[in-house]
C-alpha cells in the first residue's frame, strides 16, 4: 500500500468514525481497521513487497495513522458512552411524583394473632413465658401430673408414641405430648414458688379430623403457685382474661368437673357474647364452654418437692383454635389448616 492509499484509507476511516451511531458500530469500525485482518494491519504486513526507500516513510506513515485512528475511536467511544448512558437514564427514569405501587405484605396467621392476645393479656397480670418439648416423656405427660397407669388417655388408642417400651406404658416412654401441662412439671422442678407462668404450644392426640377435632392442635396453659392461692383467684383470673378476650361485659361460670390433675377442678364457662345469656344457636342457655381449670392437686406439688401445706396454685388450660373459633364465628376448625387465602386474608 502506497502513502497515497494509506491517506485515503485514514480519511476513509475518520468518516466511518464520525458517523458511527454506536459503541457497537464504533467496534465494528476498529475491527475492519485496526483488526488482525484490518486494512492498517494489512498495510504494515506489506511494507516488505515496497522498494526499499519507501517503506521508512510509508512505515512511519502508517504508524501515525494508526495512532490517529486509536485517538479518533477513543475519543467517539467518549461521546457515545455519554450519549448512550444518558439515553437509559432518560428510558429507565422513575416519575416520583406517580403513587407508589403498594407490597402485598404478609401477615400472621389467624392461630398466631390469637396465641399472641392471649399471652399479652396474661403478661399484663404478671406471667411469663414458658414452654418446652413436643416430644416428651410420659412422666412428665402422665405420672408426674397425677395419671393413673389404667388411665384411658395413656393408652396407644389415644396417644402417639414414639417408643413404646412394653404392652403397659412406662414412664421413659417418649410421646408426642397430649397437652402442655408436661411444662409446668418441667417449670416447677427448675424453680421455687412464686411461678406465675402461661405456657403457649402445638399439642398432638389420636383425633379424626372434623370440624371440632384435630389430631394436631394448640393449647395456651397457665400456672400459678405461690403462699395462700385460692379458687378465688382462679376465677378472677379468668374473669379478667374472659373481659379482654370477648368483651368487658362478660361473666364467668365455674362447673365441677374432674382432671387428673387439679382438686377441684372446673370445666369454665364465659356468658354467651351473642346473645348475652337469652340463649342462642351459638350457646344454647347462655353459656359457652372455653377452657377447663382446678386448684393444682397436693399430688403434683409433691412429685416436685413442694410442700402442699405451704403453698398452693391453680392451673388452666385452654385450646387456641376453640377460642378463634367462638371469637370469630368460625364453625369448622379445618379452615386454620387448609391454607385457604381466602380464608386466612380477612384476618
Amino acid at each position: 500500500m502506497k502513502a497515497e492509499e494509506v491517506r485515503s484509507v485514514k480519511e476513509e476511516a475518520i468518516a466511518s468514525i464520525k458517523s458511527a451511531g454506536t459503541v457497537a458500530e464504533l467496534e465494528e469500525i476498529r475491527v475492519s481497521y485496526l483488526g488482525k485482518k484490518g486494512k492498517i494491519t494489512s498495510a504494515l504486513k506489506e511494507l516488505g513487497m515496497l522498494p526499499a526507500e519507501e517503506r521508512p516513510v510509508v512505515g512511519a506513515l502508517v504508524n501515525e495513522v494508526r495512532q490517529e485512528i486509536e485517538q479518533a475511536l477513543a475519543s467517539r467511544r467518549e461521546e457515545l458512552g455519554k450519549s448512550e448512558l444518558k439515553a437509559k437514564f432518560e428510558a429507565e427514569r422513575v416519575d416520583i411524583t406517580l403513587p407508589g405501587r403498594k407490597p402485598n405484605v404478609g401477615r400472621k396467621h389467624l392461630l398466631t394473632q390469637v396465641t399472641d392476645e392471649i399471652i399479652d393479656i396474661f403478661i399484663g397480670l404478671g406471667y411469663r413465658v414458658a414452654e418446652g418439648p413436643e416430644i416428651e416423656l410420659d412422666y412428665y405427660n402422665f405420672e408426674a401430673l397425677n395419671t393413673p397407669p389404667d388411665h384411658p388417655a395413656r393408652s396407644t388408642t389415644d396417644t402417639f408414641y414414639v417408643r413404646k417400651a412394653g404392652d403397659r406404658p412406662a414412664s421413659d416412654d417418649a410421646l408426642l405430648r397430649t397437652h402442655t401441662s408436661p411444662v409446668q412439671i418441667r417449670v416447677m422442678e427448675a424453680a421455687k414458688p412464686p411461678i406465675y407462668v402461661i405456657v403457649p404450644g402445638r399439642v398432638y392426640r389420636r383425633d379424626a379430623i372434623d370440624p371440632t377435632h384435630s389430631p394436631v392442635f394448640h393449647q395456651v396453659e397457665g400456672l400459678a403457685v405461690d403462699e395462700k392461692i385460692t379458687l378465688g383467684d382462679l376465677k378472677g383470673t379468668l374473669e379478667v382474661f374472659a373481659k379482654a378476650m370477648f368483651g368487658e361485659d362478660r361473666e364467668v361460670r365455674l362447673r365441677p368437673h374432674f382432671f387428673p390433675f387439679t382438686e377441684p377442678s372446673a370445666e369454665v364457662d364465659v356468658s354467651c357474647f351473642v346473645c348475652n345469656r337469652r340463649g342462642c344457636r351459638v350457646c344454647g342457655n347462655g353459656w359457652i364452654e372455653i377452657l377447663g381449670a382446678g386448684m393444682v392437686d397436693p399430688n403434683v406439688l409433691a412429685q416436685v418437692g413442694y410442700d402442699p401445706e405451704t403453698v398452693s396454685g391453680f392451673a388452666f388450660g385452654m385450646g387456641v383454635e376453640r377460642i378463634a373459633m367462638l371469637k370469630y364465628g368460625i364453625s369448622d376448625m379445618r379452615l386454620f389448616f387448609e391454607n385457604d387465602m381466602r380464608f386466612l386474608r380477612q384476618f
